[in-house]
């Protein structure tokens, strides 16, 4: 009987094969798991899940925490849409995808919260977290404090933008959860993610997200994130009727293999949805700005609350000519914030009294989604818009002193078309001396007082706070 022998240089690539097919397959196949998350964004109800709890890498989804902490610096007061930020050489330098900033540049905040909501700019948000925090390792701090108050216990930051990073990792639950809060605690700038392309100052950007916004019925956001460690992700929400879905693919194998599994889970989702639900909103946590940890291993907050009592003091004997000058700076800088949302409206500013402002359109990004303001007082009335009787509503803010009543009255009003998110709600007051005419905000608490003339003061608007008398 002849026996086969087989060759050593067979053996070799058998054994070759057996390496590739054993080793480096599953190696590749394990830098991008799969997961998905699938819930009824109105109760948060859990429709579908699969690995949900495994800690993968974000990517860009990452930027869902920049906004979201951008959102809430503005909400806070800690920086507005129009402050002209620095790009750093850390921001600039970054990869694609990318603005295109330059080192020194100066941009407005609300170009960097567009550039990095539509296009997923890395540079812009690198430049977000820096205007904020100082520096990127600080604002990672913040956002994983952040992820943590949301709920999202599996996450952890180590960038703003979500390139790949030892220890950045999050999961399809967390950032389900993340995307949850982002339609409910910031819904006036929620439309941003369904932008097919914006204005990002420097150039128009496209939407990373086009294709499903286009292809299928109800979607309208939100985020999509591709590294090679993380393979094709993306944070999806459609609505249709009473219904909203929202759902996570981690993952993909491609932007188009992943769109399609997303549609998939959004199917899925709105079947097994009731047709009808309680919207039942999430939690917004509780704000602590920028922190840092002290040595005695206690929190302490660095910005966005008062370093001391605002209690007022009384006023030195000049202080009415200070109080008649900022007045005129006031009405300038509240008038070009009025300037600037008229030009984005496409309209003319009311003037006449009884001429009711033009809707906002659905695409404009402000600070609030308050009802509209009532028409313009006419000369020589007190304008009251809701006084509230409840403990501790016994403070105000004063924004200036002017030499008649109209001037005051008129600059009450442009004041609370500009801040409607704190004075919604207030006694618009015009309080009269041989002095002139004082122009303030009555009926709130002291924290509202405080949120109020910090988030003026950063638009350049003098403004001091009135304790109960």
């Amino acid at each position: 009987m002849q026996v086969r022998r087989t060759k050593p240089a067979r053996l070799g690539l058998i054994f070759l094969a057996a390496i590739w097919l054993c080793v480096l397959i599953p190696l590749s196949a394990r830098a991008a798991p799969y997961a998905a998350m699938v819930i009824d964004a109105r109760t948060g109800e859990v429709l579908h899940s699969r690995n949900a709890d495994t800690r993968l890498h974000p990517a860009s989804l990452t930027k869902m925490m920049t906004l979201y902490i951008a959102f809430e610096a503005v909400r806070n007061g800690e920086i507005t849409l129009d402050t002209k930020v620095r790009i750093t050489s850390k921001a600039a330098s970054e990869p694609p995808s990318k603005l295109g900033l330059r080192s020194g540049q100066r941009i407005a905040f609300r170009y960097l919260i567009r550039a990095a909501a539509v296009k997923s700019a890395n540079d812009a948000a690198t430049a977000i977290g820096i205007a904020i925090s100082g520096s990127e390792a600080a604002f990672a701090r913040r956002m994983t404090r952040t992820a943590k108050a949301l709920g999202m216990t599996r996450t952890t930051f180590k960038n703003a933008h979500g390139l790949t990073e030892s220890g950045h990792m999050s999961t399809a639950r967390d950032m389900t959860t993340l995307g949850r809060h982002l339609l409910y605690d910031y819904p006036q700038y929620y439309n941003l993610f369904s932008r097919k392309s914006t204005n990002a100052g420097i150039k128009s950007v496209n939407n990373t997200n086009r294709r499903l916004l286009a292809a299928y019925n109800g979607a309208d956001g939100i985020k999509t994130g591709y590294t090679r460690a993380a393979g094709f992700n993306l944070v999806a929400s459609a609505k249709r009727g009473n219904e909203r879905i929202i759902a996570t693919v981690f993952g993909g194998k491609s932007s188009s293999s992943r769109n399609a599994k997303v549609a998939e889970l959004l199917d899925l989702g709105f079947r097994r949805a009731p047709s009808r639900a309680p919207i039942r909103k999430p939690n917004r946590p509780a704000y602590v700005g920028n922190t840092t940890t002290g040595g005695s291993g206690k929190t302490i907050r660095l910005a966005g609350a008062p370093k001391t009592s605002l209690r007022p003091q009384s006023r030195p004997a000049g202080a009415a000519v200070l109080v008649a000058e900022a007045a005129k700076q006031n009405e300038d800088s509240i008038q070009a914030s009025i300037n600037e949302v008229i030009a984005e409206v496409g309209s003319t500013a009311p003037t006449a009294p009884g001429t009711r402002p033009a809707l906002r359109p659905e695409n404009l990004v402000l600070t609030s989604t308050d009802p509209e303001p009532e028409a313009p007082p006419q000369p020589e009335q007190e304008v009251v818009t809701r006084l509230s009787t409840s403990g501790g509503h016994h403070w105000g803010i004063n924004v200036g002193r002017y030499t008649n009543r109209y001037q005051a009255e008129k600059v009450l009003l442009r004041t609370a078309l500009a801040e409607m998110a704190t004075l919604d709600g207030t006694l618009r007051k015009v309080d009269q001396s041989a002095r002139g005419f004082d122009a303030t905000f009555q009926g709130m608490t002291r924290d509202q007082a405080d949120l109020a003339c910090r988030r003026l003061k950063a638009r350049n608007v003098t403004c001091f706070m009135i304790g109960p008398s």
